[in-house]
C-alpha cells in the first residue's frame, strides 16, 4: 500500500516538474524577453492575416522582424555549438529564417536561394558578436582580437564553400531540367557528379525527333514516281531540316534544349540504282567527347515497277517506277563527328 501511495505521489511530482518547465518555458518572466517577442511575431501572424495590403505587409514584416529576434535570443542564452565548429546551433536556426525572410516569397518560401545563402548567412550572425563589445545597454564596435580573426576567416569561408556546392547543385538540377539528354552522356570521368541511375543508352529527345520525322519522311517517298523522288532527294537537306524544325517546335517549345537539336538528312547512291537516306538528330550541345554526338536512322529507297492503271490486269500495261522505302527500326547514337554533307 505504501509502495502504491508512493508510485502515484512519484507521477504527481512528474508531472509538476513538466508543467513547472513549461511555465518556465512558456510564461515571460518579464515584459522584456524572448518568449514576448515570439508571441508578438504570432499576433503579427495572425493580424496580418485579416488585414489588407499594405497594412497586411508591414505587419507582417514586423511579425518576421520579431520571430528572428525572439528566436535568435532564446537560442543565445544557452548556446549549443555545431560539433567541431564554434557556431551555435541557434545561429544556424536565425540564419534560415533571415534567408527566408529576406530571400523567400510568397508563393513558395524555400526558394533555391535560401537553401543556398543559409550557411554562410548562418556564419556572419555568428561571427557578429566578435565585432561588439560591451553589454545590451551599453555597448561598441571593436575590432576582433587577433585569435578571434583567424575563427571567423575559416566559419565563414568554409560555410560560403558549402553554400558554393549548394548552388551547384541547383545550377546541375536546372540544367538537367531544361536539358535532359545531357542524363544520356558519360560521367565516368567526372570528379564531382555521380550517377546513381543506370544511364539512358540513348537521349530520349533525340530518338523522339527521328521516330516522328520517319513517317512525315515516308510520306513524302512512298509510292512517289520515281523521278519525283529523286528530285526530293535532290532537295533533301532543305525539306529534311524544315520537317526536323517543325518536330522541335511541337515537341521542345518548352526546353531551352531545343535549339541544342539539328536536323540534317544524308543521301547515298547503292549499287542497285537506289539510294540510301539517313536520317540525323545531331546534339550540338556539352557532352563529354570533344566530337559530340548524334542519332542515326536509315533508310533504304528502291524503285519499284508498278502499272499506271492498278486496277487493270491488261496484258502490256504500261509500267512506271514508283518509290519504295524501307527504314530501320532501331536507332543508332554515334560518338563522332557527323559525316560531312554531299
Amino acid at each position: 500500500m505504501n509502495s502504491f501511495i508512493k508510485d502515484i505521489f512519484g507521477l504527481f511530482n512528474i508531472f509538476d516538474d513538466v508543467y513547472q518547465q513549461l511555465k518556465k518555458l512558456l510564461i515571460p518572466p518579464k515584459a522584456y524577453s524572448w518568449q514576448t517577442l515570439i508571441y508578438l511575431s504570432v499576433f503579427s501572424g495572425v493580424m496580418s492575416y485579416f488585414a489588407v495590403t499594405p497594412i497586411r505587409d508591414i505587419i507582417a514584416l514586423c511579425g518576421w522582424l520579431f520571430l528572428i529576434t525572439g528566436t535568435a535570443w532564446y537560442t543565445t542564452d544557452d548556446p549549443l555549438k555545431v560539433p567541431g565548429t564554434y557556431m551555435p546551433v541557434g545561429a544556424l536556426v536565425t540564419g534560415f529564417l533571415v534567408s527566408v525572410f529576406a530571400f523567400g516569397n510568397q508563393k513558395d518560401l524555400f526558394t533555391p536561394i535560401t537553401i543556398v545563402l543559409w550557411p554562410t548567412i548562418s556564419a556572419l550572425i555568428t561571427a557578429i558578436p566578435e565585432f561588439i563589445e560591451g553589454t545590451d545597454t551599453d555597448s561598441k564596435a571593436r575590432i576582433p582580437k587577433p585569435e578571434a580573426r583567424q575563427k571567423i576567416l575559416v566559419l565563414v569561408g568554409s560555410c560560403m564553400i558549402i553554400s558554393c556546392w549548394l548552388n551547384f547543385y541547383f545550377v546541375m538540377n536546372n540544367w538537367l531540367q531544361e536539358y535532359p539528354s545531357l542524363l544520356a552522356d558519360e560521367f565516368q570521368s567526372s570528379t564531382f557528379v555521380i550517377r546513381r541511375e543506370e544511364p539512358e543508352k540513348v537521349p530520349a529527345n533525340g530518338v523522339l525527333i527521328l521516330n516522328q520525322l520517319q513517317p512525315l519522311v515516308e510520306a513524302q517517298i512512298s509510292e512517289k514516281p520515281w523521278s519525283e523522288v529523286e528530285r526530293w532527294l535532290l532537295e533533301a537537306n532543305v525539306k529534311v531540316e524544315q520537317l526536323g524544325k517543325d518536330i522541335l517546335d511541337k515537341n521542345l517549345s518548352q526546353l531551352d534544349e531545343k535549339e541544342l537539336w539539328r536536323v540534317e538528312p544524308r543521301v547515298t547512291n547503292t549499287k542497285s540504282g537506289g539510294y540510301v537516306l539517313d536520317l540525323l538528330s545531331i546534339w550540338t550541345g556539352p557532352s563529354s567527347s570533344a566530337k559530340g554526338y548524334f542519332l542515326k536512322k536509315s533508310c533504304r529507297i528502291e524503285p519499284l515497277a508498278t502499272s499506271r492503271n492498278s486496277n487493270s490486269s491488261s496484258v502490256g500495261e504500261d509500267k512506271i517506277a514508283v518509290a519504295e522505302i524501307d527504314c530501320d527500326r532501331t536507332i543508332s547514337i554515334r560518338r563522332e563527328t557527323p559525316p560531312a554533307q554531299q
